[in-house]
């Protein structure tokens, strides 16, 4: 009788290679694409506008190399083993189309009425797409996220948002 362990067969999940090739080529268009950039330094931004996507680039092609030692040593997730979910069960497509609805109306009223109005209408919408039928609750708390968004732009990063009818007001 031998005492020896079965010998467990590790299969390659080739599809994983895509993957890996695909980051690659969006870190080389990254590279490419930052490269062609001018340099435009001034006394607020002294290095310009490069630097950012060409680390984001280089980071890409370091963890598709990363990923594809990965694969190649035969590491594999964990199949639908972090979800609490049943792939059998068929798309909810009212969800779905709830949320693309939500992000059309964004779309078409950011400008006329300004992001604080459109803004609150997607939290609102996205948040009723996703079950919630708390709905003052979620028009408070949609208020208060457009206004923060809004004037975290405007004040903190510099970029104003469309004001549409609260112009002056806001």
């Amino acid at each position: 009788m031998s005492t020896a362990e079965p010998q467990v067969e590790t299969r390659r999940d080739r599809a994983q290679y895509a993957v890996c090739g695909f980051l690659a080529v969006v870190g080389v268009l990254v590279i490419i694409d930052a490269a062609r950039l001018r340099h435009i330094a001034n006394s607020n931004d002294p290095i310009g506008p490069k630097p950012v996507p060409i680390v984001l680039g280089v980071l890409l092609l370091v963890v598709a190399a990363l990923y594809t030692v990965d694969v190649a040593r035969g590491g594999t997730g964990a199949a639908e083993e972090g979800e609490d979910i049943d792939p059998t069960s068929p798309v909810d497509w009212r969800t779905v189309l709830l949320l693309v609805a939500a992000f059309v109306v964004n779309l078409v009223l950011i400008e006329p009425l300004g992001w604080v109005i459109s803004g609150g209408l997607l939290f609102w919408g996205s948040a009723f797409a996703l079950g919630s039928r708390h709905h003052l609750r979620n028009l408070v708390i949609a208020a208060g996220l457009s206004l923060a968004t809004f004037y975290a732009f405007a004040i903190g990063l510099g970029v104003n948002l469309p004001a549409g009818v609260l112009q002056g007001i806001l």
